[in-house]
């Protein structure tokens, strides 16, 4: 075969080889939902990712106002207008500490990670309930204090409020549309009059995976601790310390540097980046891992068709497109292995299994396509360091870019140095 077309069959081999990883790609998303569904199946009964919020104290208004308008028959007219809202006052101090119990649970083959937090929270509010100049006259209904609390199936215990020193009893809801959670509710108040508070919330709450607290405060004080020693801070990240032992962090934030009021009033509790939030992470996660290693498959493939044309060239063994392909469906099966293998035993252990079983299947194939063993084990031997060389890649992921070009630019210098003097129109002449 001309030596042109022996590289284009060579190259359209390895497009060809895509399929089967795009395949083997699609079942590690599919693997991947199977897990979500199990992050829910828990987080049902033991309670989802949490969210607390500082507390806010609610004053319900109705407002009535009188207005004049013109009627063709008599003149003016005087009309009634009432509409319902509610005043929003928020604590002048927050503070929350707590310790992040982390532990794991099971569905199947899948791991997921629950935590119980055992806190407290505390706030000071000195709130002057103002007077409004807009020529309405303002009825105030009942005020209460709400706290947010995401998922309230998470509870554990009953939780105990004190408000000034005195222990009152909590009720169900947030008190507000679209919210959840809990609150209490306050003596009557009038305009002008002044409500100083300060309360002090003791829980345990249950979660899933991530934890979070909205700071609404004019100034916020979070303390959070675990023995997870694989945390995630996202949001607003805090002055924090990780150890084997586990971690902790420390959040002083202040009503200016967030936009979390807003956002709150507006009705998105989740706070976006305006929370500070924990994830407990799976150190090595097998899908994310797979996942990350199938995008360096069609790289695997191209250099190792690279590394049997080469062999063609310096041993003169022709080496058919059907071998080719062969080892090419070889190299994919090993991403297949590799995420079956991590289901079930340590990523690192599955990956050392995958890839021994898959140099052994092609080192031995070879041995009789190449019509020796040493040639065999040579080849096998070069596809092991790609292993090697990819393993380091995933566990490097800061510097996965700058080790890969290195790689690769080892492996192409290799390959100019090694065809320096080849002659390749003499090449493109023979069969």
């Amino acid at each position: 075969m001309k030596l042109w077309l022996k590289a284009f069959v060579v190259m359209a081999m390895s497009i060809a080889i895509l399929v089967p990883l795009m395949m083997i790609f699609g079942v590690i998303q599919g693997r991947k939902s199977y897990r979500e569904e199990a992050v829910r199946d828990i987080a049902s009964h033991v309670g989802g990712a949490q969210q607390l919020q500082a507390p806010v104290l609610v004053v319900p208004y109705t407002r009535t106002l009188a207005k004049d308008s013109l009627d063709g028959k008599d003149g003016n007219r005087q009309s009634i207008q009432r509409e319902t809202g509610y005043w929003y006052f928020y604590p002048e101090t927050f503070k929350a500490e707590g310790i992040l119990n982390p532990s794991v649970r099971k569905r199947g083959l899948h791991e997921v990670r629950v935590y119980d937090w055992q806190g407290e929270l505390t706030a000071h509010f000195d709130t002057p309930i103002l007077a409004h100049q807009d020529g309405g006259e303002y009825l105030l209904g009942q005020p209460f204090i709400t706290f947010g609390i995401r998922d309230v199936r998470g509870l554990r215990g009953t939780p105990q409020l004190q408000i000034n020193g005195r222990t009152v009893k909590i009720q169900q809801g947030a008190g507000l549309p679209g919210q959840t959670g809990m609150h209490v509710a306050l003596p009557m108040v009038m305009e002008g009059q002044r409500l100083q508070l300060q309360t002090r919330l003791v829980m345990t709450l249950a979660g899933t995976e991530n934890f979070g607290i909205l700071p609404l405060a004019d100034s916020n004080h979070i303390r959070l601790k675990s023995s997870w020693a694989h945390p995630s801070f996202s949001g607003i990240l805090p002055q924090h310390d990780v150890t084997p032992q586990g971690f902790e962090a420390h959040w002083q934030i202040d009503a200016l540097a967030t936009d979390a009021r807003r956002q709150w009033q507006s009705g998105n509790s989740d706070g976006g980046q305006d929370v500070a939030k924990v994830a407990l992470l799976d150190p090595v996660n097998p899908y994310l891992m797979a996942e990350r290693a199938t995008k360096y498959g069609v790289l695997f493939v191209l250099l190792t068709f690279a590394g049997f044309f080469m062999f063609e060239l310096v041993r003169k063994t022709r080496v058919h497109p059907i071998q080719y392909g062969l080892v090419g469906l070889a190299i994919a099966i090993f991403f297949l292995l590799l995420l079956s293998l991590s289901e079930h035993v340590a990523f690192g252990l599955a990956y050392l299994l995958a890839a021994l079983a898959c140099t052994s299947l092609i080192g031995f194939y070879l041995s009789a396509v190449l019509k020796s063993l040493k040639a065999g084990m040579g080849f096998s031997a070069m596809l092991a360091t790609l292993y090697t060389a990819l393993y380091g890649l995933l566990i490097l992921e800061d510097n996965a870019l700058v080790v890969g070009a290195g790689l690769l630019f080892l492996i192409l210098a290799a390959i100019m140095i090694a065809t320096r003097k080849v002659d390749w129109y003499a090449l493109g002449q023979g069969e």
